[in-house]
């Protein structure tokens, strides 16, 4: 990766090759491991091509996807209208306590793995190798997921092509895209994201048209269904308690819905000006998703009544979709194909994203000699091509989809998934937790961190609080009377185990300790920061007009 002109020679001579001969050298007196910054094996395999406008979109490419066109009429059954839109706005507000954390600490430290490493300089190398782990195995389940999940969609136009003629055309493409150059991938994301964007946009004006009487031969709809059958619905118990469960009950969907939004910064190292780019992403990548999904939760929750039967559809096709069942109620034929392929894509740009995501942080993994050294080889234009490889590998579960439970085998993964995506959140905020302690700790002011905002200081350790309650309770219907499922309690839960054994191992193996606050090199990110950020130029107004979507 070329470094800037202005920092590119002096930032070469401070950093060292981890695991060859200059290893041991010190770059500072407080003999700070430079890897825990960024290294020049990452400087020299990896490319910065990911500009602003990619990394705008990238988050939003991978939280826009099947949970927000298909999953938001169960959460509406589940919790009724008003019950879905508390819980999503809950997960909403807890998706910004994150992204701003993970700003202000990647800003510090824009290394590859982001939060990963971010965690082995903050808090312990061995929480490091555990949620890298556990993000590895969660990427490697979440791509046969998403590609089985296409499957499901093409069964809605009842082809005669055979499922596993999709599953090897998909494979090929997330492959091709994994192995092409870190720009293509942010191309096609940003298209992606672009397509997907405008289509949200549009289904939410149409529902309001719908709703509003606006087509021709439909009665107007209104605030009807928050009238009857009513905005709650009772979930296990009866009366408020029950009303307050059907809410919580939304949380583990919501949170699936929001899955994605985290690996913003995993490839920092492969971004121009990460500094800036990535806190100025994550700052507005939570204003558009959040908005995205409260105004659909909304609309979803006017035009369809929480008791329509229709939304008990198990196809795992467009027809589930509410959006669908409002535009075939209201005659508009068209919709439920157009809906279906956008989902399509959807699905298919979070495979490409989880697989971008899980071989940054085994590359990071490999950085930090946790996982084989083969893993850092890269091809000539900077791709970790035997990480890709690997997951390539890992794609070939999606032929579980051939089998008669097809269905029941992609929601045993979003259970597996949405577990694997609070471990993360938690671990984004506990970085930076540790980082605002830490500053003061040393006595140095938080007004010094290349970006920062009060709002963090109070919302992380809620944020943080509310994830973790999240993560323990989100299986609780097996708890209660007549509800128990062995596969539902081992998915709900099976990450928090694999992360306490991942995480004891290696503190055993190691011998690793937890870092002190008076340990953490802060004042040595702060100097490299200090120099390392560019000075972005002032745009014409032509070009933040045309921008506006990302800038």
């Amino acid at each position: 990766m070329a470094p800037s002109p202005a920092t590119g020679a002096k930032h070469v001579q401070e950093t060292s090759v981890v695991g060859e001969a200059d290893e041991a050298q010190l770059r500072s007196p407080s003999h700070v491991d430079d890897s825990d910054f960024v290294t020049t094996r990452e400087d020299q395999d990896l490319r910065r091509g990911l500009h602003q406008r990619h990394i705008g979109l990238i988050a939003i490419a991978g939280a826009i996807g099947t949970g927000l066109f298909l999953g938001l009429g169960g959460s509406i059954q589940t919790a009724g209208p008003l019950g879905a839109l508390l819980g999503y706005a809950t997960v909403g507000l807890i998706v910004c306590a994150v992204q701003f954390a993970l700003g202000e600490v990647t800003a510090l430290f824009p290394v590859t793995g982001s939060f990963v490493r971010h965690a082995e300089v903050l808090i312990d190398p061995a929480l490091g190798f555990a949620i890298g782990y556990n993000l590895v195995y969660g990427n490697c389940l979440s791509i046969p997921t998403e590609i089985t999940a296409i499957c499901v969609l093409f069964q809605y136009w009842t082809t005669s092509v055979n499922s596993s003629v999709w599953i090897v055309v998909f494979i090929c493409l997330t492959v091709i895209v994994g192995m092409s150059f870190i720009g293509i991938y942010g191309e096609v994301e940003f298209w992606f994201a672009l397509l997907k964007i405008l289509f949200i946009v549009f289904l939410i004006l149409l529902g309001l048209v719908i709703d509003l009487g606006g087509v021709p031969g439909t009665p107007r709809i209104g605030f009807r269904y928050w009238s009857h059958p009513g905005p709650f619905v009772e979930y296990i118990g009866s009366g408020s308690w029950g009303r307050f469960l059907a809410y919580w009950a939304v949380m583990s969907n919501a949170v699936f819905s929001f899955a994605g939004v985290e690996s913003i910064a995993m490839a920092a190292a492969e971004t121009r000006n990460p500094r800036v780019a990535i806190p100025k992403a994550c700052k507005r990548v939570f204003v558009r998703v959040a908005t995205f999904y409260v105004l659909a939760v909304l609309v979803v929750g006017m035009l369809v009544s929480s008791d329509d039967p229709r939304l008990d559809d198990q196809s795992g096709t467009a027809a589930q979709s509410p959006f669908v069942i409002a535009a075939s109620a209201a005659g508009l034929k068209g919709v439920p194909s157009v809906v279906n392929a956008v989902v399509i894509t959807s699905a298919w740009s979070s495979s490409n994203q989880a697989l971008l995501s899980g071989t940054r942080v085994l590359y990071g993994l490999a950085l930090k000699r946790q996982a084989p050294r083969v893993f850092l080889r890269t091809t000539p234009w900077g791709v970790p091509y035997v990480c890709v490889l690997l997951f390539t590998a890992f794609m070939f579960l999606a032929f579980m989809s051939l089998s008669e439970n097809a269905l029941t085998v992609f929601w045993w993964l979003v259970d597996l998934t949405a577990c694997g995506v609070l471990v993360s959140w938690i671990t984004v905020l506990a970085n930076h937790s540790r980082l605002m302690l830490a500053m003061r700790s040393q006595g140095i002011p938080l007004s010094r961190l290349p970006w920062h905002t009060k709002f963090t200081e109070f919302s992380t350790p809620l944020a943080l609080v509310m994830c973790i309650i999240i993560l323990f309770t989100a299986g609780f219907p097996v708890f209660t009377k007549g509800n128990w499922s062995t596969s539902r309690f081992i998915s709900s839960y099976l990450d928090i185990p694999l992360v306490i054994t991942a995480f004891v191992l290696w503190k055993i193996i190691k011998r690793t300790r937890i870092v002190k606050l008076a340990d953490i090199p802060l004042t040595e990110a702060l100097e490299r920061a200090a120099v390392d950020i560019e000075v972005e130029p002032e745009l014409p107004f032509w070009r933040k007009l045309v921008g506006a979507l990302w800038d």
